[in-house]
């Protein structure tokens, strides 16, 4: 009997390590992914903002220009996103169907 509920209380160590070791590695392949998706944004909307602006890339200037353009899009971007969830806060989120009237 006491062979049984040393072998059941190693099974369940064993397992909770195993557990531990797979939520570790998860946690570090979602920061992976999140990495891979940071960058993925960061090129395809660098090279569709400064798309139609003329800016070559290939001198210093040209790279401080884009640099630029780049960081003011990503200000307005942020920007708009503070705008529309100051006006989804005020609206009325309640599940009543009212007409103002007036």
């Amino acid at each position: 009997m006491a062979i049984g509920i040393t072998l059941f209380v190693i099974g369940i160590l064993i397992v909770a390590i195993w557990i531990l070791v797979e939520l570790k590695r998860m946690r570090h392949k979602m920061f992976a992914v999140f990495l891979i998706a940071l960058i993925l944004f960061s090129y395809l909307s660098f090279t569709l903002v400064i798309k139609d602006k003329g800016v070559n890339l290939k001198t210093i200037p040209g790279l401080v220009e884009g640099g630029k353009i780049y960081l003011s899009w990503l200000g307005s971007l942020f920007g708009n996103v503070k705008s529309i969830t100051g006006h989804a806060i005020g609206l009325d989120w309640s599940g009543e169907n009212k007409t103002n009237e007036g």
